[in-house]
């Protein structure tokens, strides 16, 4: 993986919705945690966390979005879904990121979109769980700047080698 990445919430309220994001951020990688405007109940949140995330991943509270200070070269990115947000898959993941969700009811703060280099959005019919926001955003960034090998154009099943054509299928004899 390359580049570093972290992943927050503003506002959030449920303290299960932050364990997701956290376990969610240190499944993928992430370098740092964080939330805005969130004071959430640590014994809550590890109910949920259950990779034990505050062990591996770096986790600020910033009691306001004035207060939160990101690393030297890191882009802000919102996921939101917002008319003018650029779908997902068709965004292309700045190399240093910081990922930041809206609220379970609710949106992004003004200031907080106003200071996003880009706001982008998970093409859905209607919004989605933060904590699974969190996820599909960080595996499009795992798709990305992963190392995978590319998508073959044809699929085949593991294992096998694949299709053989019959010939004289329907015919008697």
């Amino acid at each position: 993986m390359r580049g570093y990445f972290g992943i927050g919430s503003e506002g959030l309220s449920k303290a299960h919705n932050l364990g997701v994001i956290l376990r969610t951020g240190h499944a993928f990688g992430a370098s740092f945690a964080f939330t805005v405007g969130s004071e959430l109940d640590d014994k809550s949140v590890r109910q949920t966390d259950t990779s034990g995330s505050s062990t591996h991943l770096p986790y600020y509270q910033c009691p306001s979005f004035d207060a939160m200070v990101l690393p030297e070269n890191c882009v802000l990115v919102g996921v939101e879904l917002t008319e003018d947000a650029i779908d997902l898959p068709s965004f292309r993941h700045p190399l240093n990121a910081a990922y930041i969700l809206g609220p379970e009811k609710g949106s992004l703060s003004q200031p907080v979109q106003a200071a996003c280099a880009h706001i982008v959005k998970i093409p859905t019919a209607f919004c989605l769980n933060v904590g699974l926001a969190a996820a599909i955003t960080l595996y499009d960034r795992s798709i990305l700047f992963g190392s995978h090998a590319p998508r073959p154009l044809v699929q085949r099943r593991r294992g096998q080698p694949g299709i053989k054509k019959r010939t004289g299928l329907g015919q008697n004899g």
